[in-house]
């Protein structure tokens, strides 16, 4: 394990501030689409919680492959 590089703080805090950002926006749009089709379409309220926790996770796995490409442009080591 000596032959790791150290981490490089520069790039690690980059990365953790676009998760940060880039998250927020992701998840909460992608949220806010589950609650508007809900009340849209004038959905139960279980039926509209449904929409919004399965957009919420679409929104969290476009996250995770966002950051897997940013790793890769920007490591961390």
């Amino acid at each position: 394990m000596a032959d790791k590089k150290p981490i490089n703080w520069t790039h690690a805090s980059t990365l953790i501030a676009v998760a940060i950002l880039v998250g927020t926006e992701l998840v909460g749009a992608s949220w806010a689409a589950g609650w508007a089709l809900g009340g849209l379409f004038q959905l139960g309220p279980a039926i509209s919680r449904a929409f919004e926790i399965a957009f919420a996770l679409i929104g969290f796995v476009g996250l995770y492959f966002f950051m897997r490409t940013a790793i890769r442009h920007e490591p961390i080591r």
